[in-house]
């Protein structure tokens, strides 16, 4: 109860601050008047703290004991002096010191962070950061307080709890110098943001770090975080606090191209709807501006559909740019425009004819625009950036016809026309030859057509048809030749001889050099038809094979194009195999790489439409994947990969069948059959076994495009069933975890999203995980010092793969009464712990147990808890080491990171080249190929 001068007494105001419904501001005013009337503040300190310390030992987030904290930070900050204008004099301002109760509150929380319950140094970081957010902008403290915070803060952000880290850093916000290059904030903030465990403690940083240049990498490191909240909350400040022009156009760029194709809708999101508007308002809404910042030759494949696009007639006011106005920001903000209203569908079929013309227009539009470009101008390097800019924006023109009507026939033949006359020109650059082919070919619905249409091109521009010339008799050529430079001089001098007679007046004489200039002239036209006709070609035509590089890589592109459109279905008729026959197997052993390249991709792709094909070319596209330069070694690898998905295994077994069967079965040697059907299935098995162990070379391959390639195949023939082998899936583990790869963003991309996917697929998949992790923690435990992975933290690896076990993120769970995978996975690790009860491993596995998702079934339990029992009779181990297992926890969501011993470097390198020795036979015994 209120006394009658509205004052109240400690316990009364902590006690009605604990309602949510109540006044703060009111609490604080009558508490504050109570406590000015005070000569002696000693008591009220001490009572204070009393009542304080109540809410500091509760560690939950109870409603109660966050309001009861508030009014704490209200009450504090409220003694704070309000801030003064800037022409008061600094030395009042200098010599006043803070107050008696915020100092009295400051150091009581400075001594409570050192407490040994959670709870107690979780409410101090709590408080404190919120008395120094409560303070005024230009809010000043004691130095020396100052200090004490800061070093106390840097203490807890250590902290093994992570809520406690989490307010520690949040308090950290206002003690943080960007200026200064040495901040010890910033300098823990950017550890965080690498190192922290918790992906909240990382959100928290995020949201309080100060951008500069120091710090922006890490905060661009974090849209690619693990953790989906972290990466929204990433670009979510780089929104909100840096200028597109801090970033370098490859930084614009990547975070577009990542953050768009993120695979999470509430990442994409927040670049389409936060980071975009933003870039954009701060460049005036001026799209143009926008796209040239970004590079767009370089970055076209990036969505601008997700720009808030401007009507297009505003800036063109017509249906086409003129050809002379086309740069690479206005054809493709063109484009982008069409895709965008495109895809509206019938609502935007009225909108679409305003922006586009009819596709018969478009396509003479086209063939004036794209450049014809000689040999000399694209070997001049002097003009090589004006060269990239017409190609680009010839690209741009012609992913243009996707967004055209070619449902009337007259205008769909017309663009079907100019696209094959612009494939049969020499003159067109070769980097439009495969877009070219791709638009003509979904122009044209039945694939035997297309198969005869690009046929018929790849023979004009290979075999050009040549007109021959009649001889021509070089005595007559000569006399012509000598009487057309006589007549020329004459006519010369004529005119000069005219011009001296109208300047001396003499008109007669002028009129009649007229009258001979025009005999001469035409004289001359007499001579020149005359050679004209000498030289005209006669009616025979001849035709002469075209060998070089140049016309080989445009024949050889039409063809893989062709290949990729035509269905699986279609079978390869005498067409195509007179094209595999001429044109591909010939330039695989060309002498030019680019031209060997494309030879490849075409045979791959054409041993996907016959499974003869597969068979015969097998042994050539392994020899060539282990042979010829890295790009072209990529290229075969992934038509293996495509083969294996496509056919399975079992094409080797046939591919070694057709190989070694005999060309006749008679009577006398059917008893043979036998013994050739164990030869063929044992030279199966070692190619299947060479194909693995080549595979698994390439994952140790130095080369990280080549690295990255075979990781992904083994990724897909995992998912798909075709390999079920938990040391291969071991190996992608160690892969992804690996330092080395850290750069390679693709590579972790990828593999991130296979493990989820893989292990959610099916149980089967999720038992390949739970045999895979002994052989992975064995690994890392046994990597020597000198291995990158002994930097792995291999807490975070055993945490990957419990997560991927558990029985709740199957998207088909399993009859709860099946034991689950944990229930396995707890056996082996008992076992385990079992014969080295002394390893320092046993730590980990003993913090594993606790997390796994154990089923109910009764016998599994009795068998887990014989083992347990075992366990804590041995000599090393003590209860408290297990009791987590079956025990309670704390509530906390990330375990204390657990110190171990590592084994001596001869130990190490022992374990280690064992594991060496060991992969290949590993391999063979296990790998389950389907």
């Amino acid at each position: 109860i209120m006394t009658a001068d509205n004052e109240m007494d400690i316990k009364e105001a902590f006690q009605r601050a604990q309602k949510g419904h109540n006044n703060k501001a009111k609490l604080v005013a009558s508490l504050k008047s109570r406590y000015n009337k005070l000569e002696d503040k000693t008591l009220f300190h001490e009572e204070f703290v009393h009542c304080l310390k109540y809410a500091m030992i509760v560690y939950k987030r109870e409603p109660a004991v966050e309001n009861v904290i508030e009014f704490v930070a209200r009450f504090a900050t409220s003694f704070q002096s309000p801030p003064k204008a800037e022409e008061e004099d600094q030395e009042e301002e200098e010599d006043e010191d803070d107050h008696p109760f915020l100092s009295f509150i400051f150091n009581f929380l400075l001594e409570s962070h050192k407490a040994n319950s959670h709870a107690v140094r979780f409410r101090a970081c709590q408080l404190i950061n919120k008395l120094l957010g409560s303070m005024a902008e230009n809010a000043q403290i004691d130095d020396d307080l100052f200090d004490h915070i800061h070093q106390a803060m840097l203490v807890r952000v250590t902290d093994k709890f992570p809520n406690v880290r989490i307010q520690a850093a949040l308090a950290m916000t206002r003690l943080q110098q960007p200026k200064d290059p040495d901040c010890p904030t910033i300098n823990a903030y950017m550890l965080i943001l690498d190192n922290d465990s918790n992906a909240e403690v990382r959100r928290a940083v995020l949201s309080c770090i100060a951008m500069s240049p120091q710090t922006l990498p890490k905060v661009l490191k974090r849209t690619r975080d693990i953790k989906e909240n972290v990466r929204k909350l990433a670009y979510q400040v780089l929104a909100d606090k840096v200028h597109i022009r801090a970033l370098t156009i490859a930084q614009r760029v990547s975070l577009l191209q990542q953050g768009l194709h993120d695979i999470s809708e509430s990442v994409r999101e927040v670049v389409c709807t936060c980071l975009l508007p933003a870039w954009l308002g701060r460049l005036d809404g001026n799209i143009i501006e926008m796209l040239h910042r970004l590079d767009v030759e370089n970055c076209a494949q990036t969505p601008l559909q997700h720009f808030q696009l401007e009507v297009y007639l505003v800036l063109f006011n017509r249906k086409l740019i003129p050809v002379d106005s086309l740069t690479c920001e206005n054809v493709l903000y063109w484009r982008a425009l069409c895709e965008f209203i495109k895809a509206k569908g019938d609502e935007g079929d009225e909108m679409l004819e305003q922006v586009l013309p009819d596709a018969a227009t478009y396509a003479d539009y086209l063939y004036g625009a794209v450049p014809v470009l000689s040999e000399e101008q694209r070997a001049d390097f002097s003009q090589l950036e004006l060269v990239m800019t017409r190609e680009f924006i010839s690209q741009q023109l012609i992913y243009l016809i996707r967004c055209l009507d070619t449902n009337e026939e007259g205008g769909r033949k017309r663009v079907l026309a100019v696209l094959q006359e612009m494939l049969a020109l020499p003159q067109t650059t070769s980097s439009l030859v495969s877009l070219l082919t791709e638009k003509m070919l979904t122009l044209i619905p039945d694939d035997h057509r297309r198969i005869q249409i690009v046929a018929e091109i790849i023979s004009d521009v290979r075999e050009p048809i040549m007109e021959a010339s009649m001889p021509v008799d070089e005595n007559e050529s000569r006399r012509q030749q000598i009487q057309l430079a006589e007549v020329k001089v004459r006519i010369m001098e004529a005119k000069q001889t005219l011009e001296d007679c109208i300047t001396a007046q003499e008109f007669s004489r002028a009129a009649e050099l007229k009258d001979s200039i025009t005999e001469l002239e035409n004289r001359r036209n007499q001579i020149v038809q005359e050679i004209a006709q000498s030289s005209q070609p006669a009616d025979k035509e001849s035709c002469t094979e075209k060998n070089d590089p140049d016309t080989l890589l445009r024949c050889l592109t039409m063809c893989a194009e062709l290949l990729k459109q035509i269905s699986l279905k279609t079978r390869i008729g005498p067409t195509i195999s007179a094209l595999m026959s001429s044109l591909v197997l010939p330039s695989i052993a060309n002498s030019h790489p680019a031209v060997r390249n494309m030879a490849v991709v075409c045979l791959g792709t054409c041993t996907l439409h016959s499974k003869d094909l597969a068979k015969t070319h097998m042994v050539l596209l392994l020899q060539i994947a282990q042979l010829d330069e890295v790009k072209i070694r990529i290229s075969a690898l992934r038509a293996i990969i495509d083969l294996l998905l496509t056919f399975g295994f079992q094409l080797l077994s046939e591919t070694a069948a057709s190989q070694t069967a005999p060309p006749t079965q008679s009577p006398d040697r059917q008893e043979d059959a036998p013994a050739v059907a164990n030869e063929n299935q044992e030279l199966s098995e070692d190619t299947a076994q060479s194909i693995l162990v080549m595979l698994s070379e390439f994952l140790d391959s130095e080369v990280s495009d080549l690295r990255t390639e075979t990781a992904e195949g083994l990724a897909k023939l995992m998912y798909t069933g075709r390999i079920s082998s938990a040391k291969m899936l071991s190996r992608l583990v160690l892969l992804w975890y690996n330092p080395v790869t850290e750069d390679d963003t693709h590579l972790r991309h990828c593999l991130g999203v296979f493990f989820q996917l893989y292990a959610r697929e099916s149980r089967a998949h999720q038992e390949v995980v739970e045999e895979s992790f002994l052989l992975t923690v064995r690994t890392l435990m046994n990597a020597p010092a000198t291995s990158p992975l002994a930097e792995v933290d291999v807490s975070n690896v055993v945490e990957l793969l419990v997560e991927l076990t558990r029985p709740s993120v199957l998207i088909k769970p399993s009859a709860k009464t099946e034991v689950c995978v944990h229930d396995y996975l707890a056996v082996r690790i008992c076992g385990e712990m079992l014969k080295d009860p002394t390893a320092p491993e046993v730590r980990l596995y003993a913090k594993t147990l606790s997390n796994l998702e154990l089923s109910r079934e009764e016998t599994v339990r009795k068998d887990l808890q014989t083992l347990l029992q075992e366990l804590v009779q041995a000599p090393i181990l003590t209860f408290s080491l297990l009791c987590s297992t079956f025990g309670h926890s704390d509530g906390e969501n990330v375990p204390e990171s657990v110190h171990m011993v590592r084994p001596s470097r001869r130990a190490k390198t022992a374990a280690l080249e064992k594991t060496k020795m060991d992969l290949s036979k590993l391999i063979n015994q296990e790998a389950n190929v389907s």
